[in-house]
């Protein structure tokens, strides 16, 4: 966990089939309340001609032409029964995905810009507005540079010692 970083650049090489079964895998163990499992997953390769749509719908649009694939994570509207609880289950379901792509060896950044217009997206993608809601897009593909982070002292974001 403490490893893992949102990396933003990438190779030209492929991500094995393999490696994305064992990435969405992760995702589909995430908690989520009364096990009701709302996610959806749609996996875009650079080859798919949705690919470059995609990155049309976001300001990091190099981040998404330069990636092997994007994970779209999606709500299923009709199985959902708790708007809260279903968006935490899946922002634990997307760390899961990269906690996994990280283990692989794989590079890999949580998009969340491109969820803020949801119609242009899911219309790019093929889906639909009324069935679906995108949470997410995961950009990944082998690391062609170095993370870095920081983190705040626990004691700052603690609001009582215990």
């Amino acid at each position: 966990m403490r490893e893992r970083r949102s990396i933003r650049r990438f190779t030209g090489d492929p991500v094995a089939r393999e490696e994305l079964a064992a990435i969405l895998e992760a995702g589909r163990w995430a908690p989520s309340g009364l096990n009701n499992q709302p996610w959806r997953f749609m996996v875009i390769a650079r080859e798919d001609p949705r690919h470059d749509k995609l990155a049309e719908c976001t300001k990091y649009a190099r981040i998404v032409r330069s990636s092997a694939a994007c994970v779209c994570v999606l709500l299923e509207k009709a199985a959902m029964y708790s708007e809260m609880k279903d968006h935490q289950g899946a922002g634990a379901c997307i760390q899961n995905m990269l906690l996994a792509a990280h283990a692989l060896g794989l590079g890999a950044v949580w998009l969340g810009q491109i969820v803020n217009d949801q119609p242009t997206t899911l219309a790019a993608l093929g889906l639909s507005e009324s069935e679906l809601e995108l949470q997410a897009v995961i950009a990944l593909g082998r690391p062609d540079q170095k993370g870095e982070s920081t983190r705040k002292p626990l004691s700052e974001l603690m609001l009582e010692d215990f």
